[in-house]
């Protein structure tokens, strides 16, 4: 293929498409990849703002005779999501929900809504659309046709192919058309008006007249056959259903416009029986005998090599923890309109397969919130398995295989056996076993020439074992190139003859997503590594010791999955929730860095550290850390990002925020020669202007206040003796510079409650810092150099082994997690890592028998600091408010998008705001106003005070002490008195986070690629 005029092409979308048109470096990096082996470098990216605009992207591209590549979420993992074309991403604008017809249970949406979000929108009439994939969160429903999604409820609702009515398509020729069944009086109609329209009729007419016997025989009839286009659709027992005909069809054939989809009730009540078994095999075998005696909403299953990934992990314990006894599981669970109906259900199949409910390999329940922690466990599986804690690549290639659910059993037992001669130890086996559907990741070594020929074979030789079982090479995620190349050896080559033909009827030029499904590239070509690949190794300031010691592995942590698209709970994206930009997602940051290491002759980022894409993705990352806990496979942004600014910025000089806000303890110390002098002139109406343009810092933020009189300040001035460390009634409390200089009330509660259980605190006195804005702005160097002081002054404690208390979350997080990754050979950093608590945890795990916490009896609305819920958790704290009868409402809202130093810098802002009214602003301002507002971290209080709520927020300390005190005042006048403020303007901020965070993005964007 002669490649296209890009500069021409590029101009001619930029003059004629209503959408953001990017052809650089750092677009083309961000979706170089999905979720597969594979990797393509796009020519560029289009992102639509309607769907009209995308059509005309479509035929601009044709005019240039450039391939196109619709994608939605992204997250495939047989490669049909990265090609060398014009990427058309969907996913940012083109998400509404057009229609819904509650009568019929129809919908009509566009192409880039996200599925969690559709079922959102039609809770209201307790309708869903039926098929969930584990991807759930964020696969666009353009994505889910194009894939022929199913997930775990397909057990109940088919495949998407089952449920849709109509699809709105458009060919590469221009072609456009709303589809769907086509009695033969309408195809003579339309075939009768002649034209492109009329020859795509008559030609579909023929091939499913020519092929007829071929596809009757020739399609396996088993319930999970994703492989292959869906001639059978074009049957006349299956009334000739174009639509139906194209789904599945990856991007190949036609663009989705438009599409009318098919809802299901919602069920009202759902019960989830869990059967243990001695292995998965015999697991498998059991499933046509479950499937004999009910008819279950799903038949999921896991296997004892995944239970010990989680365990060896320490992750989804709680999950693992509700499952009965046994090596392997199925996981049945019922749906029905009462609970009577569910709960006998489930009882029924107990008796008809001779098992007790009291068995303890019998697990039952019809409790909404345990089912969903035991089924977590299963949706997991890719998470899960993607990266194992003994460090073994794992890969997709055998991901999905699909075989009748009778002889399921027996071809797991055959799989084992191909794992073994190929000595690819032990692959983790699980799935939606009520459909005969397998997934699994294999240790394939993609790295050698040796690896990746044994890799080919051993897919060859799967394909014809899934065929001797009746099987499909793919049961759920597609064929792109994955298996492509292997659709002879399932169909035979007269069908595959027939794709072909298929494909060069609707499009004769070969450019619509070329070389997946029909024509396909080789299954071991384009790989993402592969044995040419040869990265830069560079050395670093962190040593990643989690990886191997390696930035390369920390960067190949990511593997596509896509969690960080996700538009609601936990932490991980905030910047991706603002901006709906692939290039904010975690993953996106990930692939540009994996670009950065170059290794490939098309790498789309050459220039490593000093690089400028990568710079400005990572550049709206706010370092909340969430990615490393909420991202399955434990992608840390946060680090990687301080590293790749360390080298960055290494001999030349750094944005002017860098030492205004990381060089912050320097300047608090300083504040204490006249610190009121200070905040007169930080809010001075001229000379605070002035300052913050010279600082970097925002105009929309208000400084800080310094505290008169600071804590250290005013634990000198106490009376009392320094405790001895070795007495192990003794704590140090950390005096970090957020509770230190500004914010001394905090500490001086601290002091309070830890007193009033019985501990003896001790504060150093000498200036300490563990350095947090250091590592955030990427002064590494530094850092260490403030860590090895600190770590002087401590030394006394550290050695008798002296608890150290931390207030602050971000500052309680450095010790516990990016001290030890940045000087890993320091024995006592390792040390305080091990005796760093937070004060929740010294409080409940650590007080005398006896004591109890205050009693507050009163609701309150807690935001959980970022770095707390990535490393330290909030399991104590949640204890602590219970113990002190408290009412709490624990956000699951994300970050306040303050994060650090992130919100004040100049050109946040917009994004800062966004992020917060995306949920904490909106709930803090929803919550009753008798209630607490605790916050324990310095940036969420500040954004809940500035971002216009009308309220203050406590540190939990704070709220304790005031309880001991016998004063708790609703409006907590001691704090406006410890912090005066200037109002801000912020306070009067209204945008809606959508809009804002998509103007915010747009604009951010829009500036550097100008720039």
């Amino acid at each position: 293929m002669t490649p296209p005029d890009t500069s021409g092409l590029e101009a001619a979308l930029r003059a004629e498409v209503d959408g953001e048109v990017r052809f650089d470096a750092g677009s083309r990096g961000a979706y170089a990849t999905d979720g597969s082996n594979y990797r393509q470098v796009p020519l560029g990216l289009v992102v639509p703002r309607t769907v009209e605009a995308g059509a005309r992207a479509l035929s601009v591209c044709a005019r240039f005779d450039a391939p196109v590549l619709s994608r939605g979420g992204g997250t495939s993992l047989a490669g049909q999501s990265t090609n060398t074309a014009v990427v058309i991403d969907w996913s940012k604008y083109c998400t509404r929900l057009i229609s819904v017809d509650p009568e019929r249970r129809t919908c009509v949406v566009e192409p880039g809504i996200v599925l969690d979000e559709l079922n959102r929108q039609l809770a209201p009439h307790k309708l869903q659309f039926g098929p969930k994939p584990s991807t759930h969160s964020h696969c666009a429903l353009g994505g889910m046709i194009g894939n022929n999604s199913c997930g775990a409820s397909a057990q109940a609702y088919g495949k998407t192919v089952d449920n849709v009515r109509r699809l709105e398509i458009l060919t590469y020729d221009g072609q456009r058309a709303w589809t769907g069944p086509t009695p033969p009086d309408e195809r003579d109609r339309i075939i009768s008006g002649g034209g492109r329209l009329a020859e795509i009729y008559a030609g579909l007419d023929r091939i499913a007249t020519e092929y007829l016997a071929d596809i009757r025989r020739g399609y396996p009839k088993i319930p999970r056959r994703v492989s292959g286009y869906n001639l059978d659709s074009l049957l006349p027992e299956n009334g000739f259903d174009v639509a139906k005909a194209l789904v599945g069809s990856e991007g190949t054939l036609v663009t989705v416009l438009r599409a009318e989809l098919d809802l299901v009730p919602v069920p009202p009540y759902q019960s989830l029986l869990v059967l243990g078994y001695d292995d998965i095999c015999a697991a498998a075998d059991d499933v046509s005998r479950v499937l004999e005696h009910c008819s279950p909403s799903q038949l999921e299953a896991l296997d004892d090599r995944m239970a010990q990934l989680m365990r060896e992990e320490g992750a989804y314990l709680d999950s693992l923890n509700a499952l009965p006894e046994g090596r392997s599981w199925l996981m049945v669970q019922y749906s029905g309109d009462s609970q009577e109906d569910v709960d006998e259900q489930a009882h029924a199949l107990l008796r008809a397969i001779g098992r007790d409910e009291k068995e303890s390999t019998v697990a039952f329940s019809d409790d909404p919130e345990r089912e969903q922690k035991m089924l977590r466990a299963r949706e997991a599986g890719l998470g899960v398995t993607a990266r194992p804690p003994d460090d073994r690549e794992t890969w997709e290639g055998w991901e999905d295989s699909a075989v009748p659910p009778e002889r399921l059993g027996d071809y797991l037992r055959d799989l084992k056996g191909l794992f073994e001669e190929f000595d690819y130890d032990h692959p983790s086996l699980y799935g939606h076993f009520g459909q005969g559907c397998v997934h699994t990741r294999i240790p394939f070594g993609l790295r050698t020439a040796d690896g990746v020929a044994d890799f080919r074979r051993f897919v060859e030789r799967a394909a014809d074992l899934v065929a001797s079982y009746g099987g499909s090479l793919s049961g759920e995620h597609g064929d792109g190139q994955s298996r492509g190349e292997l659709l002879t050896r399932m169909f035979g080559e007269r069908l595959v003859t027939a794709f072909g033909e298929l494909k060069a009827l609707l499009d004769p030029r070969d450019r619509m997503n070329p070389g997946k499904v029909v024509h396909p590239n080789p299954v071991d070509g384009q790989l993402r590594l592969g044995p040419g690949w040869r990265p830069a190794t560079p050395s670093t300031h962190f040593d990643f010791p989690e990886d191997e010691h390696s930035f390369n592995r920390a960067v190949m942590r990511c593997v596509g999955i896509g969690n960080c698209r996700g538009h609601s709970g936990g932490v991980m994206c905030p910047s991706y929730r603002a901006t709906m930009e692939e290039e904010h997602s975690t993953r996106g940051r990930a692939r540009l860095l994996f670009e950065m290491l170059g290794g490939h002759a098309d790498s789309a980022i050459e220039d490593g550290w000093r690089s400028t894409a990568v710079r400005d993705a990572l550049d709206l990352c706010l370092a909340c850390k969430g990615c490393k806990s909420d991202c399955p496979t434990g992608v840390d942004m946060a680090t990687l990002k301080a590293e790749f600014m360390a080298h960055h910025y290494e001999g030349r000089l750094r944005p002017a925020a860098h030492y205004a806000m990381g060089w912050l303890p320097v300047w608090a110390r300083l504040s204490r020669i006249a610190p009121s002098l200070v905040n007169s002139a930080l809010h001075a109406p001229g000379l605070a202007r002035a300052g913050k343009r010279l600082a970097g810092i925002d105009e929309a933020r208000s400084a800080p206040v310094f505290a008169k009189e600071s804590f250290v300040q005013w634990w000198k001035a106490r009376d009392g003796q320094e405790p001895d460390p070795a007495d192990p009634r003794t704590v140090v409390l950390w005096p970090d510079t957020f509770s230190t200089y500004f914010h001394p009330a905090i500490a001086r509660s601290a002091v309070r409650v830890l007193e009033d259980a019985g501990f003896r605190v001790a504060v150093p006195t000498e200036p300490v810092c563990c350095g947090l804005t250091w590592i955030s702005t990427g002064q590494l160097t530094v850092a260490k150099k403030v860590l090895t002081r600190t770590l002087g002054v401590l030394r006394p404690y550290l050695e008798a082994g002296t608890p150290v208390i931390g207030l602050e979350p971000s500052c309680t997080a450095v010790f516990r997690a990016d001290a030890p990754e940045l000087m890993p050979a320091d024995q006592d950093v390792q040390r305080l890592a091990g005796q760093v608590r937070t004060l929740a945890e010294q409080l409940v795990h650590h007080a005398p028998d006896g004591w109890r916490p205050p009693r507050l009896a009163r609701q309150a609305t807690v935001q959980t600091h970022c770095h707390q819920h990535a490393i330290m958790k909030f399991d104590a704290d949640e204890e602590l408010m219970r113990r002190a009868h408290l009412d709490a409402d624990v956000l699951d809202e994300g970050c306040c998008g303050l994060a650090g130093n992130f919100g004040f810098e100049r050109g946040h802002h917009e994004v800062s705001m966004a992020v917060g009214e995306l949920g904490v602003l909106p709930s803090v301002r929803a919550a009753a106003p008798d209630s607490l507002v605790l916050a324990d971290g310095f940036s969420c209080r500040t954004q809940i005070e500035e971002g216009g709520t009308g309220r203050r927020a406590l540190h939990l300390a704070e709220a304790l002490a005031l309880a001991l005190d016998g004063n708790l005042p609703s409006d907590h006048p001691e704090r406006l008195a410890d912090r005066p403020t200037e109002p801000s303007r912020t306070a009067r901020w209204t945008t809606t986070a959508t809009a804002a965070g998509l103007a915010a993005g747009a604009v951010v964007l829009g500036a550097r690629r100008r720039a």
